[in-house]
């Protein structure tokens, strides 16, 4: 499959006359089939509780260590882009040799970073399992998963941005790049308004794993 599965043009009118009311709208809760890698994850784990290697309480632990660390490595990633030009560029040309600065080893033989822009917007899918870059954003949410986004968001990525509360203005073009084994992606967004002297640190706090992946945009709470 292509890297950009699909551009979709809201000018073109007819892309609105169809009724998204009928369809199931993206939850948490749908969960799609396990991947290769977690079918093998959970076997591994079986077997090593069973031999005593590990008990499920350190599973349990080191698994929400995992997800309280990895999220926030790929907001510090693209806040360091916000605020550097130059490693911007460096993630666009080639984003697994640049993550590398921040000490992360991609599990993908590369990793593609996508910028929004005024006149583009990126949403990242995996239409056939959950390939995602977990190195960087922790374990796939499951609606990342679910057959529900992987399907729909390839073809009416608007009406799924919507479910998400995400609305963009019809002149942006939405594009929709398709994760695999080999290949992950992540989204640059667009910096907000006001926020050009926040520190690296401040500016990550505001890049949740949903900006990342394309669905949301961030965010800037009035009292911030």
């Amino acid at each position: 499959m292509s890297k950009h599965v699909h551009d979709y043009y809201a000018k073109k009118k007819h892309d609105h006359d169809h009724d998204h009311d009928a369809h199931e709208a993206i939850e948490e809760r749908d969960e799609g089939p396990p991947s290769e890698c977690e079918i093998m994850s959970r076997a591994m784990q079986e077997l090593l509780e069973d031999k005593g290697v590990v008990t499920a309480e350190q599973v349990r632990r080191s698994m929400e260590q995992f997800e309280e660390e990895l999220p926030y490595r790929g907001a510090r990633v693209v806040a360091h882009a916000w605020t550097d030009p130059t490693f911007r560029k460096r993630l666009l040309a080639d984003g697994k040799a640049a993550v590398t600065e921040f000490g992360i080893d991609m599990e993908a033989d590369r990793l593609i970073a996508v910028e929004n822009t005024p006149e583009v917007h990126n949403v990242i899918v995996c239409t056939l399992c959950s390939c995602y870059p977990r190195s960087l954003l922790g374990m796939p949410p499951t609606w990342y998963k679910s057959t529900n986004y992987r399907s729909r968001v390839v073809y009416e990525p608007r009406a799924v941005l919507k479910e998400f509360g995400t609305v963009l203005p019809d002149h942006v073009t939405v594009r929709v790049h398709d994760s695999n084994a080999d290949m992950r992606y992540i989204v640059i967004p667009m910096q907000p308004k006001g926020t050009e002297s926040w520190s690296e640190e401040r500016l990550a706090g505001i890049l949740t794993r949903d900006t990342l992946v394309g669905v949301t945009l961030p965010t800037v709470m009035s009292d911030e």
